[in-house]
């Protein structure tokens, strides 16, 4: 995924692993899926923190869920990381600006038309 992403993705990806939680989030699910009491209860944070960004994670395209019955007939959502690589150099930088779609109301340095 994202060999050589585009401006409006590699915002995206960026924009989504700009945060502690979710670089947490994406560490923990590397080597295995987890569902979300589990995964909440290994990175110690509230299983509604978790869902914000497991969302963020997926409308990204970082994370996928699926949903399996246990044993005891409870339906619990497993997410999984989706395999991705994105070598950030200026060079990659420099291929996706052009591809970037900028908001009109965003100039200058992208603060809501300040100059």
């Amino acid at each position: 995924m994202w060999s050589t992403p585009t401006g409006d993705e590699l915002v995206r990806l960026l924009g989504t692993l700009a945060n502690p939680h979710r670089l947490r989030v994406v560490a923990a699910l590397r080597t295995e899926r987890a569902y979300v009491s589990e995964l909440a209860r290994e990175l110690r944070i509230s299983r509604a923190l978790l869902q914000v960004h497991l969302r963020k994670l997926e409308a990204a395209g970082l994370v996928t869920a699926t949903f399996e019955v246990g044993a005891d007939g409870k339906t619990m959502r497993f997410y999984e990381l989706t395999p991705f690589a994105v070598t950030l150099t200026p060079d990659t930088i420099a291929a996706a600006v052009p591809t970037l779609s900028t908001p009109d109301s965003v100039q200058g340095d992208g603060e809501g038309g300040r100059p």
